[in-house]
């Protein structure tokens, strides 16, 4: 065997042992780009769900100012009632007594949709705050895949450990929305 090849040799299996070395750091970098992906997901969907029930609520508190407006127009005309001379009594009395039904109707249906849309309002709020939790979690998991990728480039490996920090972070941003109410 010639000097020239025993050098190639062992470059060779340097290179190789390197790469084996460098094995960990791209699993990891893999694993991290699967849980960015996962975490894109469910914060596009946590934006959506917070979107539609926005939009949801909007239509609720839409109903309520209907319902708000008609109790209003009502009180109006029985204000107008009482203060014109009506030729038939009984006639203006069933009048008045149907606005008053109405309003008591209108009393109750508007304490309900104020419910409804309140609630709604609190779901927007929960599906947002899940959301942003979502958002960071993937930036840090960007983070540390990119962070993760340097030590192929510098042969660090104080760049893997910084990468695997920012993605311990990012996977427990992403898992504190599970605590959230």
């Amino acid at each position: 065997m010639e000097a020239n090849e025993a050098g190639e040799l062992q470059e060779h299996a340097e290179h190789g042992a390197h790469e084996a070395s460098m094995r960990p750091v791209a699993f990891t970098m893999s694993v991290l780009a699967v849980l960015v992906a996962i975490t894109t997901v469910l914060g596009h969907r946590t934006h959506t769900e917070a979107v539609l029930t926005q939009n949801r609520a909007t239509d609720k508190w839409n109903l309520y100012q209907a319902k708000k407006i008609r109790s209003s127009d009502t009180a109006l005309m029985q204000d107008l009632l009482t203060v014109v001379t009506i030729s038939d009594p009984k006639a203006a009395e069933k009048i008045a007594k149907g606005y008053k039904d109405h309003q008591d109707k209108w009393a109750d249906d508007l304490k309900e949709e104020q419910e409804k849309a309140e609630g709604l309002q609190t779901k927007v709020e929960q599906a947002e705050a899940r959301a942003d939790r979502f958002d960071l979690g993937e930036a840090l998991l960007e983070i540390a895949l990119v962070v993760s990728s340097i030590t192929l480039l510098t042969k660090n490996r104080m760049y893997w450990l910084l990468g695997l920090g920012f993605g311990l972070i990012g996977i427990l941003s992403s898992a504190s929305v599970l605590l959230l109410k």
